[in-house]
This record gives structure tokens, sequence and C-alpha cells, in this order.
């Protein structure tokens, strides 16, 4: 959606308006954005809801290079927002396992159009570790 801002500047003493057309900020992109925007949140919600992977050690093994601290601080804030719940089993040692809620699980057309527009148009620039979304 276009806008028109009225902008007033000075020009030898004289007061010019002028408008110009700019594109309006989506409120909704920007909140989703914030809300998904974590560097690693994304990969999480698809090791949980597409691989069945939803024990802390087994997570951070399949996305890599994620840090311990940094697992847990997406892993919070994921929770947080309301996309995975956390189960803790009260073990020693210690089993806590993380899987979707109904809001997670909303995700999963959008994770597919995701991994297939990938799949589509991701090409040598871009380092794949694994080609398929799928893992065929």
């Amino acid at each position: 959606m276009i806008k028109t801002n009225t902008i007033s500047t000075q020009q030898g003493g004289v007061t010019v308006k002028t408008e110009k057309s700019v594109p309006e900020r989506c409120e909704i992109i920007q909140k989703v954005q914030r809300v998904l925007g974590g560097k690693w949140k994304i990969e999480i919600l698809y090791y949980i809801g597409f691989q069945d992977i939803h024990r802390f050690g087994a997570l951070r093994r399949h996305i890599g290079g994620i840090s311990e601290s940094s697992l847990i601080n997406q892993l919070r804030s994921l929770e947080e927002d309301g996309f995975i719940s956390r189960h803790d089993y009260k073990e020693l040692p210690p089993r806590v396992e993380y899987s979707l809620t109904e809001k997670g699980k909303s995700l999963f057309p959008i994770l597919e159009l995701m991994c297939q527009w990938g799949e589509e148009n991701i090409d040598e620039r871009f380092e794949m570790t694994s080609p398929r979304c799928t893992g065929e």
C-alpha cells in the first residue's frame, strides 16, 4: 500500500511543502518477523514438527552451529510466544521434551511452502547442509 507524506523544508527562508509517495509498512509482517525472526527459530520449529526431534541434545546436534545458551534462549522464546510446549519429566538425569502447540502446528503449511520455495530457488551461492526439507 502506498501513502502520501507531506514534507516541509526550508529553502532560502521559505517553507516549501512537497508530497512524496512512500510504501506503507505492514504491521503484521513486522510483528511476525519479530516473533519468528530469531536466527534459529524456524529451524527449531522445523525439527520439532517435521523431523520428530523433541529433546534438547538432539535439537542441538541437528542444528549444528548453535550454542547451548542460544538454543535455550530460542526455545524459551518460542515457548513464551506459544509455539512450543516444554515437558519436564523431573527425572535424573534430567529429561525435557519439546512439542509443537496448536499455534506451532498452524505454521506447518507455511514451513512446507518455505521448504518447497527453497528447494526451487536456493542456488549454489548458499551452502545447503541438507538439500531436502523432508530429510530424504
